[in-house]
């Protein structure tokens, strides 16, 4: 007679109905900033031609959502610990969806820009305090699975936004791609309160409210007056005040953080050599994706003609390459380790940045979805490479702090990225002699500067890589000896979900 098959204890049975609940619920919310964050790229001229605004200024519409990530995501884990993870993360829902109402409404530039900063604030909270609720609430060996579930929607929205924005822009109206967000949100906010515990830390740290608002002013003022290079909507000295403000406000900040015991954003991690390496060549690598995440839906729409379907089609094609990579990236840099393949891996991207100045109305769409598949693959390489050497020598303890650093560098500079992006696209067309671009046609030509600029900041981001020993990293990818890694960090195929 077969033996009964073994009862698990009701502690067990909850932890692994947690395991199975708790990635799938965050993974709503994961979903719904992914698509939000991609899609509207997509739908930028449609917004502009409704609201009667150079589709070129629409850009601050994306990069004032990303600065708002930027300013309050380091704010996310203190104030999850101090009012309880669930109502944070409930609460991070509610303003999220309340921003996109507000997008849908916006009859104005400034009305979007401001909704989108409301929106940011949201997902600030909502993605990290989010990963925070699945940390501690599935049990350690059952972590990896968990974090595969959650990664998923991270992955897929990228795919679908733009084909999605693009299908509602062409066959109904912009405003609908705000709105898509409410019935996922609402399902997300009741399983959130019916599932998920609320989670707080009893030791409560003070806050870093000095440190918080410095680091505030001299992220908003740096974007604020980079965003305004060269547009002529600010005078040439009011430009320069802001990125004075900004300066003045980061050396404040370094100042503040050297004496405080615990700074809000901890500099002395830059002291490990990877970490270091990381986060400089991954400002500038991300700069260029930033760009490029602008003026590709551009030039297939204003410079090719497409319609927003069209484009968002064929977009959807680096998103798929990044999909792709999460096959490949373990073995490669299992094969390579992060050295060889980081300084490799950056020079490809380059050149395939590059490549995008190659391309022309008349070019096949097959051709061009080989450009972007494989620039898609190259990119999502790149930050796996990236995500995970930063973590290589920073001890356990530390790995929050690591985390918060990392983050905000990774939002600011993909902010800074979309507002180069069009920075340069405006100075070329202004150069050419041509009338304004608000009362001109873009053509392919007024691109072309741009993405080589784009592919030789991708070149010079791998000379940070230069320094490192051959060998580092080896722990966290197991080149070489393959030995068991004994460390906290996920494996390179999970460290890619935010980008």
């Amino acid at each position: 007679m077969a033996a009964p098959p073994e009862r698990l204890p009701p502690e067990r049975l909850a932890q692994d109905r947690s395991s199975r609940t708790i990635p799938l619920i965050v993974a709503v919310a994961l979903f719904m900033e992914a698509l939000d964050s991609t899609v509207i790229a997509t739908v930028l001229p449609q917004i502009a031609q409704s609201m009667g605004e150079d589709p070129l200024r629409l850009s601050m519409a994306m990069t004032s959502y990303l600065l708002a990530l930027a300013v309050f995501l380091p704010a996310s884990g203190w104030v999850a610990d101090r009012f309880g993870a669930r109502t944070v993360f409930a609460s991070a829902i509610v303003v999220f969806l309340a921003g996109s109402v507000l997008c849908g409404l916006s009859q104005s530039l400034l009305q979007l820009v401001g909704a989108r900063i409301v929106q940011g604030i949201g997902g600030a909270m909502m993605v990290p305090v989010g990963r925070l609720i699945l940390l501690r609430s599935v049990p350690r060996d059952q972590l990896v699975a968990a974090i595969s579930r959650m990664a998923v929607p991270a992955l897929i929205g990228p795919a679908v936004g733009p084909v999605v924005g693009g299908f509602i822009a062409t066959y109904a109206s912009w405003r609908w791609i705000f709105y898509i967000n409410v019935p996922i949100g609402l399902i997300g906010l009741v399983l959130v309160l019916r599932l998920i515990p609320n989670v707080r830390v009893e030791e409560r740290t003070p806050f870093d409210g000095r440190g918080f608002l410095l680091a505030a002013l001299a992220l908003a003022a740096t974007l604020f007056g980079v965003e305004n290079l060269g547009h002529g909507v600010l005078p040439g000295w009011a430009v320069a005040a802001v990125l004075a403000t900004a300066l003045l406000a980061a050396l404040l900040y370094v100042r503040h953080a050297r004496r405080h015991p615990r700074p809000l954003l901890d500099l002395s991690l830059l002291r490990f050599q990877t970490y270091r390496a990381s986060v400089t060549s991954g400002t500038l690598f991300r700069i260029g994706i930033g760009a490029s995440s602008l003026l590709v839906p551009l030039l297939l729409q204003l410079g090719f003609g497409f319609t927003a379907f069209e484009a968002g089609s064929l977009t959807f094609a680096g998103a798929a390459g990044a999909i792709l990579m999460k096959v490949a990236a373990g073995p490669v840099l299992r094969r390579f380790g992060f050295r060889r393949v980081l300084i490799v891996n950056g020079l490809l991207s380059g050149l395939v940045l590059m490549g995008h100045a190659l391309l022309r109305p008349d070019t096949p769409h097959l051709l061009i979805i080989g450009v972007l598949l494989l620039a898609g693959f190259l990119r999502s390489l790149q930050f796996t490479g990236i995500n995970t050497l930063a973590y290589a020598e920073v001890p356990q303890p530390r790995m929050s702090g690591a985390n918060a650093l990392a983050s905000v560098m990774q939002q600011l500079s993909l902010s800074l990225g979309v507002a180069a992006g069009a920075v340069m696209l405006h100075l070329t067309h202004v150069w050419s002699g041509r009338a304004a671009i608000g009362s001109a046609q873009l053509s392919a030509a007024d691109f072309v500067p741009a993405f080589l600029i784009l592919g030789v900041l991708s070149w010079l981001s791998v000379l940070f890589y230069r320094g490192l020993p051959p060998g580092a990293g080896d722990e966290v990818s197991g080149h070489r000896s393959r030995r068991k890694r004994q460390t906290a960090v996920p494996p390179p195929e999970m460290m890619d979900a935010a980008d």
